[in-house]
């Protein structure tokens, strides 16, 4: 590994630096921006085992509040533009409610599902509590995931 590589792997596992990136990144990736969160959770956690918890939830408390960002965002979009006919999306968010937010983190839809409940104004009380619940059960089960499965399991999946 190149030491400067090393540096700054060294920098980001010190929790004072790791922890708010982590929460950075999670907040933005869960907005429209395209970005990821598990390098740099994955990172912070192979590196400081013993801060798995609290990861995990700054990653959580990040990832939902970009996601509730993106909810205000479709709730304005429904203020500002004209509606014609409801899609079938939203019909059938609007059928099965909150608890849809539950696969906020599934990539590409998840961003939509949030602005679409935002656009429908679903109570942001169970749009909060359905998306913290999804978003925490996957950072946690990923995480754990990677921390105990074995090496050679990941080169076998993916071998670069």
């Amino acid at each position: 590994m190149p030491p400067w590589l090393s540096d700054a792997l060294t920098y980001f596992s010190l929790p004072q630096v790791g922890l708010p990136a982590i929460f950075f990144v999670s907040f933005l990736s869960a907005t429209i921006l395209p970005l990821v969160t598990e390098p740099v959770l994955f990172g912070f956690v192979k590196l400081n085992p013993n801060q798995f918890w609290l990861a995990v939830i700054i990653a959580t408390i990040g990832n939902t509040l970009g996601g509730m960002t993106t909810y205000l965002m479709g709730y304005g979009a429904k203020k500002t533009l004209s509606t014609g006919k409801p899609t079938q999306h939203l019909l059938w968010l609007q059928r099965l409610g909150a608890p849809v937010l539950l696969l906020s983190w599934v990539p590409l839809i998840g961003d939509a599902l949030c602005a679409m409940a935002g656009w429908l104004k679903l109570p942001w009380r169970g749009v909060l509590w359905w998306m913290a619940l999804g978003k925490f059960i996957r950072f946690a089960l990923f995480t754990a995931a990677l921390l105990w499965l074995p090496d050679g399991f990941w080169h076998s999946l993916w071998p670069f």
